[in-house]
């Protein structure tokens, strides 16, 4: 990078600073690879970056090289990208050419002289156009997987709903379930618990998305309508089964417990129909 620019440079050892100090005011900028130093070394570091500092010197600090391909819109496409100190992405050679530019600058501004950009201004320009339309479609790519992801979570929700309802003399059932995004934090049941009581809900989470969404299916499986012991059975009032989900809910590890922290709850209303009288039952909780 520095040859095909055309400018002067040395590759020193960290260990030559000190020869190096007396000599300051002919550096511009400093490259330092910090890549498998020693405790010594990172010792030494420090300080270099210190005393550079106070003379107004930019310290560019390359963490590493990456075999990731970034493309190059200015020099010759390189295999390999730098992942620069102080941050988690990759830099290619273009950027890290704008570094090195900027750091000149300054450079050379503090020292009285004359500043000339290190690299055109359309150039730059043009980089960052690029860089930025990249990153664009990159946002784009994971706004769509998002939203495939949410579809497909909002099926697997609704696969969660009853697909039949029972059949009851003098009764009709019906339905409608319409979520205001692709997961709700709205579920409904209607089950037979035998051949004289039907169980129904509707029940409402606190919130919307995917945390909601979450304990609905929780919901799903945690409300027990009754009881069976060996070869006998027990229909649970509904008192008994917002109790008993009460206390499952608040049993519950990691997930539910940070959900409830935040003050996420749910409501919900259970009844038990007696299809021979007809009567019935209802709780809210």
């Amino acid at each position: 990078l520095l040859k095909q620019k055309k400018l002067s440079f040395s590759v020193q050892p960290i260990d030559k600073f000190v020869e190096i100090r007396e000599r300051l005011d002919l550096i511009g900028t400093v490259i330092i690879d910090t890549q498998d130093l020693d405790v010594s070394q990172q010792q030494k570091l420090a300080r270099i970056i210190e005393a550079l500092e106070m003379e107004n010197i930019g310290v560019i600090l390359i963490s590493s090289r990456m075999e990731v391909p970034v493309k190059s819109f200015s020099l010759t496409p390189a295999k390999t990208s730098f992942s620069m100190g102080g941050t988690m992405e990759s830099v290619s050679i273009d950027e890290l050419w704008v570094r090195v530019s900027v750091n000149l600058a300054y450079r050379k501004k503090s020292s009285g002289l004359a500043v000339k950009p290190a690299i055109p201004p359309r150039q730059v320009q043009r980089i960052y156009q690029n860089k930025l339309a990249q990153q664009l479609s990159m946002t784009g790519a994971m706004v769509d997987n998002l939203a495939e992801q949410l579809r497909l979570a909002g099926l697997v929700q609704q696969d969660f709903l009853p697909t039949r309802l029972p059949s009851c003399k003098g009764l009709h059932w019906a339905t409608t379930f319409l979520p205001a995004e692709w997961v709700s934090g709205d579920i409904y049941d209607i089950v037979r618990i035998d051949e004289q009581h039907i169980g129904f809900y509707v029940a409402d989470v606190v919130g919307h998305g995917i945390p909601a969404a979450l304990l609905t299916i929780f919901l799903k499986q945690a409300l027990l309508m009754r009881e069976t012991v060996e070869s006998t059975y027990r229909v649970f009032s509904p008192a008994e089964v917002m109790k008993n989900l009460n206390v499952r809910m608040a049993a519950q590890t990691v997930f539910l417990k940070n959900f409830i922290k935040s003050f996420r709850f749910l409501s919900a209303s259970q009844i038990i129909l007696n299809s021979n009288r007809p009567i019935l039952q209802l709780h809210k909780a």
